[in-house]
């Protein structure tokens, strides 16, 4: 067997890995930090360009190979595995939660609350944000307050999010631009965005992809990357609660299993493979699974539910300019103690729905020549606005990822199994957050002249999370508030599963900020160089 040693095991190579293998290196240059990751390495931005060009015109996924075909989960919304992780091909929006996501209890009688404060996670929002490289323009709402400004100035507006910022202010709902990981300026070794319109494969660098973290921290010495390497099993040591080794396969060689050993190890992969991880883990000493005594491993499986409109206005909109570039306004994001409970962002972005050209015509005559473009340019002297709402839904202790034992990979591991299911609280106030959302749909297209076209809800919750939550007490948590389990000292869980809830807008800033602040805690267990 072949055995790899270091001082920090991170298992999974995606944007929170990146962070945190950055940081300690910065807080321990000496300790030495190994990450494992299950799928291929993509470093080779140069190729890019022509794997947006076969996107563009063959529809070709721009990142082929950025999974594994028998490592998959039922309910899972992306099935990518690769260095990198989702953050290859994310969109960039980097949002920040509001102090209201972390106060839930105690403002509304709701969920739980965090155990830690908001002032507490706004300066690690900050180091998110200078790590990633984010370009914003500030809320100017006092309880958006930030104590550092965004590293880059916003994006400039597209003509079409300046046409569709003029008719959605005139309803009274401020709006502004979202904030990206995409350089506005020259920033951090790569250049600025050029607007190539394919942000899910970025042909210049310009927006954040932990590939450039990782291609740095490879430059540094006692700093190791293994591609192709699942890691299947975390064992105990013999006499201690605490792991001592982490069993594992390269897909190269699936006949030669491979352990790592350190005195820390991190779970990085994700909602879904962290918890997996953990419930595929189980011994005589935890039957139910490691860090899990709680039995809460794989509970509170949390996201955000949405509501969608498509929107017909007075406006000229000529969509594919930078379409990923929204608007969001932060005003539904507070409620009131006294009022019926509902949380939401509000978001716009440019539409191309109902204004494609079209071969018949609404009376189903063929159209051909002149005809077709004559019916095209007249259908398009009205824009459409695609416009959604990212809503506030707390999960029940069954919104839960469990072991499928009638699906496996090659190795006879059960997959997961994700089913996400909202409390009675939620589920109670759900016909009242349609009627909010219809009313607030109506509102907008009556500011501009408008119609709505079709109205969708959302039918998976987006942006989840959970799966490991924080909390101060060990029986009704997995980890502390710094992602340390309760049951096993030096294991830890980075990001996107230690979150009790997923708030109401993007989650990545959030799960990099947790990370970041987990670091500081991981690297006081090396207090010498």
């Amino acid at each position: 067997m072949k055995r790899y040693e270091s001082d920090v095991c991170i298992i999974g190579g995606g944007i929170t890995a990146a962070m945190l293998s950055e940081k300690l290196r910065e807080l321990r240059p000496g300790i030495s930090i190994t990450v494992v990751e299950a799928g291929n390495r993509f470093f080779d931005l140069a190729a890019r360009m022509q794997a947006r060009e076969r996107s563009i015109r063959y529809a070709e996924n721009p990142w082929p190979g950025d999974f594994i075909g028998d490592q998959a989960a039922k309910g899972l919304i992306s099935r990518t595995m690769a260095v990198g992780g989702s953050a290859l091909h994310w969109g960039g929006t980097c949002n920040r939660f509001s102090e209201e996501d972390l106060r839930l209890k105690s403002m509304y009688g709701l969920h739980v609350d965090w155990p830690l404060e908001w002032t507490g996670l706004e300066k690690f929002y900050c180091e998110a944000e200078r790590r990633l490289g984010v370009s914003g323009e500030p809320s100017p709402l006092p309880e958006d307050r930030r104590s550092e400004p965004y590293p880059m100035p916003a994006m400039v507006m597209s003509h079409n999010l300046i046409e569709l910022k003029k008719w959605a202010q005139q309803s009274g709902i401020p709006f502004w631009t979202t904030p990206q990981a995409k350089n506005t300026q020259p920033y951090g070794g790569r250049a600025p965005c050029i607007r190539c319109n394919t942000c899910s494969i970025c042909p210049t660098g310009a927006r954040y992809s932990p590939d450039f973290t990782f291609k740095r921290l490879l430059e540094t010495r006692n700093f190791t990357l293994h591609e192709r390497t699942l890691v299947r099993q975390l064992v105990l040591d013999d006499a201690r609660p605490t792991v001592a080794a982490a069993q594992a396969v390269n897909r190269d060689a699936p006949d030669d299993p491979i352990e790592y050993r350190a005195p820390v190890f991190v779970l990085a992969s994700g909602y879904c493979w962290s918890p997996h991880l953990l419930l595929l883990s189980r011994c005589s000493r935890f039957p139910d699974g490691l860090a899990n005594k709680s039995q809460l491993v794989g509970r509170y499986m949390c996201g955000h539910a949405f509501i969608s409109a498509q929107i017909e206005i007075d406006a000229r909109i000529y969509p594919g300019m930078n379409e990923q570039h929204g608007l969001i306004s932060r005003q539904f994001f507070r409620c009131r103690p006294d009022a019926p409970f509902i949380r939401h962002d509000l978001r716009i972005w440019e539409s191309a729905a109902g204004h494609d050209p079209r071969l018949r015509s609404a009376g189903g005559r063929l159209l051909l020549g002149d005809e077709l473009l004559a019916d095209w340019r007249e259908r398009a002297r009205r824009g459409t606005a695609r416009v959604r709402g990212y809503y506030d839904v707390h999960p029940g202790r069954d919104s839960s990822l469990t072991l499928d034992e009638s699906s496996r990979n090659r190795w006879s591991d059960p997959m997961p199994r994700i089913e996400h299911r909202p409390d009675a609280a939620s589920q109670a106030r759900r016909q009242f957050t349609r009627d909010h959302f219809q009313q607030l749909f109506q509102k907008l297209a009556q500011a501009g002249n408008g119609k709505i076209l079709n109205t969708s809800e959302g039918n998976y919750w987006d942006h989840p999370a959970g799966g490991c939550r924080m909390g101060s007490d060990p029986a009704a948590s997995v980890c502390d508030s710094y992602g340390q389990t309760h049951d096993h000292e030096n294991l830890f869980v980075a990001g996107s599963p230690t979150l009790p809830n997923a708030g109401c807008t993007n989650g990545t800033l959030t799960f990099v900020a947790l990370t970041l602040r987990s670091a500081g805690r991981i690297a006081e267990r090396f207090r010498k160089a």
